[in-house]
């Protein structure tokens, strides 16, 4: 990805130009016939494709006339197909100082040479001597526009760095091979990366050849600890790349070609987490997949979204991002492209979304950037819509290709891989501090296990967190059906309904209000024990609110109510009791009388959504049955508390 082969110039091939003198010599700028001949053997080679001869000859024929500016400008030519960039330069640079107005297009294709280098001052002035050409077509005057555009910016954006401090992960992460950072867990824990090995040295069979895996690095005591691989079923004899893993760990996506089963050149996958184990990978299927290219796939928080990159009929550009989200059936949707204020005619790549679901990192070479493909960011405002992306700014954008960053819920710390003086060989991972203007939004999270209440056995359970606010699923996931673990990012500054549910069991709900304070170094640990529905059994239910004195339902009850109304619905046979609790503050009387019309409110909205009166029964117990001491606030919001008992089932 990080390649600096020159793409073809836009205009034929200079040595078809040079047998009719330019348009402007009907002969060759030497007498020398052997230089002409080195020359026309060059461009026979080159033709042909044989650049390391056709580079020979033309080297060949300057030697012979160091004036022959048709040598030099053919030789400039072919390094630039050949990628060798600034030798390229150098050969166009020789052709200009001998006579400077000869051929005007040199100074386009210099141009566009420089700007692949940083040169951004030469290739401004190169361009502007274009333009006093007369010949410009309006394709060609859109291009040197564009490179002018972007060295203003590039130069400017030199001149106010942002702040870029590289480390290198070390020993344990890096090696001599190439290592591509891909994903980290919410809690930071667990680093994911890609291995791309070519077989060199190490064995003469597979000189040439080369294998991507995938391997996982944990932080042990601050350290990241030697990177083993995933191991089968998603490691391969094939090449598996662009993984992506939900933030609770337990979802992993991943990108690979030419597979069996695959519906184009390539295609994205999944596995789960059961246990410490991965399930097979399975395709995502006909609706994610196209016939045309699709990869580096990036799951939301919320795991409902899935955020790739297509080469798919109807975007704008090359490869644009498109998104697809979960339905209620557990089905995807028909995907999205995210539309013209992310996407270009040029392509867009590697989409990472930070774990507060609003904050969007992207690679692109269509925005206005440092010359080749930079990475991006835009943020979704209130109205769902993806703001203006913003360059990340140098140096951790260059004159070459930036392709992914990943940064981890701290908002602070990002991880990119590159290839440095002083690495460990091949391209590594580094870490660095992200620049405060380039943060996302802070988020927590929310870790533990579930396990039945009874025999402490660990289950698998369904988990929900719902904003009060506006009742909208900000996660739903499920814990690990093996060790009942589960991990979920959440962000910050907000209140939070957590609903915990399993079949056969009552489901657990709690309130959980977030503060911006709050990070990752200080999450929430819960572990969670889920009641077998039996008689006798109770729940408090801690997302009822009413205000002061008052007996009506807030809006935000309607989360935790719809929960109770599904436990019914999917239990027929159930019969509980709601009973409402105070605290001590006032009299005997009329606590019994608030938490009996508390009571009553619960009662009477199961009734009109569809509950049988026969299933149901209300008491108010006042401050009769206190679960806390009444003598500090703390205590008596305990106290203060809607509950449900099964009497039967």
């Amino acid at each position: 990805m990080n390649s600096m082969r020159v793409l073809p110039l836009i205009i034929v091939g200079i040595f078809m130009l040079m047998q009719t003198g330019f348009g402007q010599n009907e002969s060759y700028y030497t007498k020398s016939k052997r230089a002409i001949r080195s020359y026309e053997m060059a461009g026979k080679a080159y033709h042909e494709g044989d650049l390391e001869n056709a580079a020979n000859y033309a080297r060949e024929a300057v030697n012979i006339d160091s004036k022959f500016i048709e040598g030099y400008l053919l030789l400039g030519d072919i390094l630039s197909d050949d990628g060798k960039i600034n030798e390229a330069i150098d050969a166009y640079q020789h052709a200009i100082s001998i006579k400077a107005y000869y051929y005007y297009p040199v100074y386009y294709f210099i141009a566009k040479l420089e700007l692949k280098t940083g040169k951004y001052d030469q290739a401004l002035q190169h361009c502007r001597t274009y333009l006093t050409y007369p010949g410009i077509s309006q394709a060609e005057m859109a291009t040197v526009d564009n490179i002018m555009t972007t060295c203003d910016f590039a130069m400017k954006a030199m001149q106010h760095p942002v702040q870029f401090n590289l480390v290198n992960l070390g020993d344990s992460v890096n090696g001599k091979y190439d290592e591509y950072v891909n994903a980290i867990t919410v809690d930071g824990q667990k680093l994911y990366l890609t291995l791309h090995r070519t077989f060199l040295k190490d064995d003469i069979r597979y000189m040439g050849l080369s294998t991507e895996d995938f391997y996982v690095s944990t932080l042990v005591d601050g350290v990241w600890s030697k990177k083993v691989s995933l191991g089968p079923p998603v490691n391969t004899v094939g090449n598996e790349g662009a993984l992506s893993i939900s933030p609770d760990g337990m979802h992993l996506f991943f990108a690979a070609c030419s597979r069996d089963d695959s519906y184009g050149s390539c295609d994205i996958y999944y596995s789960r987490r059961i246990g410490n184990h991965w399930s097979t990978p399975v395709n995502a299927g006909d609706v994610i997949n196209s016939p045309w290219w699709d990869s580096q796939p990036c799951l939301s928080s919320d795991g409902r979204t899935l955020y790739f990159v297509s080469s798919r009929p109807g975007g704008y550009g090359k490869s644009d991002i498109w998104e697809s989200v979960m339905q209620a059936d557990g089905n995807w949707s028909d995907p999205q492209n995210l539309g013209d204020v992310i996407n270009t005619p040029e392509d867009e790549m590697a989409p990472f979304l930070h774990p507060d679901g609003q904050t969007l990192y992207f690679s692109s070479k269509g925005h206005v950037g440092m010359g080749g493909a930079d990475i991006f960011m835009s943020t979704k405002n209130d109205g769902g819509e993806w703001t203006e992306p913003v360059n990340l700014g140098y140096p951790i954008n260059t004159c070459a290709d930036e392709i992914t960053i990943i940064v981890d819920a701290t908002g602070k710390t990002a991880y990119i891989s590159t290839d440095k003086p002083g690495g460990k060989g091949g391209i590594d991972i580094y870490s660095f501090e992200l620049d405060s203007a380039l943060r996302p939004a802070p988020v927590t999270y929310l870790k533990g296990i579930i396990f039945n209440s009874e025999n402490k056995h660990r289950i698998e359970a369904k988990f929900e967190i719902i904003d009060l606010n506006d009742g909208k699923t900000v996660v739903e996931s499920f814990s690990n059906p093996v060790n009942g673990e589960f991990l979920v990012c959440i962000p910050t500054d907000k209140d939070y309904a957590l609903n915990v549910s399993s079949p056969n069991y009552l489901f657990y709900s709690e309130h959980i209000t977030t503060s911006s304070t709050r990070t990752i170094l200080d999450p929430y640990l819960i572990n969670i024990a889920l009641k077998p529905i039996k008689a006798g059994e109770s729940i408090i239910l801690k997302n009822i609110f009413f205000d002061t004195d008052k007996y009506v339902l807030k809006p935000e009850s309607l989360v935790e109510l719809n929960k109770l109304l599904d436990l019914l619905r999917n239990n027929t046979n159930m019969h509980i009791e709601i009973s409402g609790h105070t605290d001590d503050v006032g009299t005997e009387a009329y606590n019994e009388k608030l938490s009996t019309m508390r009571a009553k409110a619960v009662y009477d909205y199961l009734i009109r959504n569809g509950i049988s009166p026969d299933r149901l029964a209300y008491k108010g117990y006042g401050y009769s049955r206190p679960i806390d001491s009444n003598l500090t606030e703390e205590g008596r919001a305990n106290n203060r508390r809607t509950e449900f008992k099964v009497i039967s089932n």
